[in-house]
């Protein structure tokens, strides 16, 4: 599930794959921060799923499995283009290379405020377990699956 080896290097991990690897996650985050639907699906391959049940749970919320990078990008523009304020910030990332495919764990504090209202809010803190595949000289996301740890705030307020 999570990457948890004792080292950040193996000698078969190149640092530009681990960087693009991370940097899928950054484009992930940033797309969604600045309203940028093109720089968002660039983080995904056309067959990804988006999972964030696991998180939704815990947030008293309802969420579908969402497959497929055109799915993901409308749904979450959707839902929060015009009517919600987000930063993303990645930290901890790990990464586990093999070949063209790889593994990503990662937290992420995600903090969503209502545009017209942002005293209503909420701030979540997730742990992402993210398959990724190679795609030329980048890498996109494959599934991604999203849990969450804490939470504050109103994410019914934020999510619907």
């Amino acid at each position: 599930m999570y990457v948890t080896t004792h080292q950040a290097l193996s000698a078969e991990d190149g640092l530009r794959d681990r960087t693009e690897v991370i940097d899928a996650l950054y484009r992930f985050g940033l797309g969604q921060d600045l309203h940028d639907r093109e720089l968002f699906a660039s983080a995904f391959s056309a067959d990804a799923e988006l999972d964030f049940r696991p998180a939704a749970v815990k947030a008293g919320i309802e969420s579908d499995l969402m497959t497929g990078r055109d799915t993901i990008v409308n749904v979450i523009f959707g839902l929060f283009a015009d009517r919600v304020d987000t930063t993303h910030v990645v930290t901890n990332p790990r990464v586990r290379v093999d070949g063209d495919t790889a593994r990503l764990t990662a937290i992420v504090e995600a903090q969503h405020l209502l545009k017209a209202d942002h005293t209503k809010y909420a701030l979540l803190k997730n742990l992402y377990d993210t398959d990724l595949v190679r795609d030329g000289a980048r890498w996109t996301i494959r599934r991604i699956r999203i849990d969450n740890v804490w939470y504050t705030g109103e994410p019914k307020a934020i999510f619907g």
